[in-house]
């Protein structure tokens, strides 16, 4: 153990009886479930039975009463410090005096956030001498909307404070038009058409969603752009904004995104295509000027390796 960890024991109250493991170090640390899990798959939560016996325990397994854990708690750096690094890859689309629209990469978060260790929109803007608002967490400063991490393209982050506050307006009352690009497995049937299904978390996996009855309210519109066979471009407009909504909505529709592979994609289909992530790019963003109120549209181009997996289609060599 390194001189940074700290050592702590524990026997398990009444109440945290039959728990999973992850609950019931985040009760007893008083910290995140997510943080406790993160714990659990380091090896860092340990049952002690009989005789000293040590099992590690994995974060779904089951405690009971009375049980001895013994907890190595890693001295970490603050998750949600802005860390200032340069993205080579993450390109000005427009730079005004009240926003600045981006092209994400492939790979970048947007904000930084626990169990999150690479690059970051607001660390690779800071890098390179941006002043961005100050509004809403710390953390998430200019931050009005977000990308997936295996998502790329066009993004606004608000400059001002007055920036800030129109542009979460707008994306709260649903007046930005949000366009994205995917290409979906197989041709949706119909070919234009409207998806409106519930979606809330996973009720089997941490960190994926579904479609589910009591999930909030989700929109997506679509059209089918080209059709190859094993494969469609379409053009998505989305209504509302919920995580992984395109993703899980395709899914859903049993045409998930091309390299998906957490929401059903074909291994096969990815490998042909050269995919490492799902195809899927923030295509076009539009919306009102925070001061001169003129209708400002950005288009963001496809990155190279969507553009190799499109051509390979295209060209029938996929």
């Amino acid at each position: 153990m390194s001189a940074a960890a700290a050592l702590q024991q524990f026997d398990l109250p009444a109440e945290l009886a039959g728990e999973r493991a992850d609950t019931a170090v985040a009760q007893l640390l008083g910290m995140s479930r997510s943080a406790a899990a993160l714990l659990c798959s380091e090896g860092n939560v340990v049952l002690v039975g009989r005789g000293d016996r040590l099992t590690v325990l994995r974060k779904a397994d089951r405690v009971q009463e009375g049980a001895r854990l013994r907890l190595t708690v890693p001295e970490r750096p603050d998750p949600l410090a802005i860390v200032v690094e340069p993205v080579d890859d993450l390109k000005i689309l427009l730079d005004d005096d009240e926003f600045v629209a981006i092209d994400k990469p492939v790979g970048v978060a947007a904000h930084p956030s626990p169990g999150w260790v690479g690059p970051t929109v607001v660390g690779a803007l800071a890098a390179a001498g941006y002043r961005i608002s100050t509004s809403g967490a710390a953390e998430r400063a200019g931050i009005v909307h977000r990308l997936d991490v295996g998502t790329s393209g066009v993004m606004v982050v608000a400059k001002t404070e007055h920036a800030y506050t129109l542009l979460k307006r707008a994306f709260k009352e649903r007046t930005v038009d949000k366009v994205y690009h995917a290409v979906v497995q197989g041709l949706p049937d119909p070919l234009e058409g409207t998806i409106d299904a519930p979606i809330g978390r996973h009720p089997g996996y941490d960190w994926r969603f579904a479609v589910i009855e009591d999930g909030r309210p989700s929109v997506t519109h679509y059209e089918v752009l080209e059709a190859f066979g094993k494969a469609s471009l379409v053009e998505v407009h989305l209504e509302t904004g919920r995580t992984h909504q395109i993703r899980v909505h395709f899914s859903a529709l049993r045409h998930p995104c091309a390299g998906d592979l957490t929401y059903g994609a074909d291994p096969r289909l990815a490998a042909e295509l050269g995919l490492t992530r799902q195809w899927l790019h923030a295509r076009e963003l539009s919306f009102d000027h925070p001061r001169s109120g003129e209708r400002v549209n950005v288009v963001s181009e496809y990155p190279d390796d969507l553009n190799y997996a499109l051509t390979a289609l295209r060209n029938g060599t996929a």
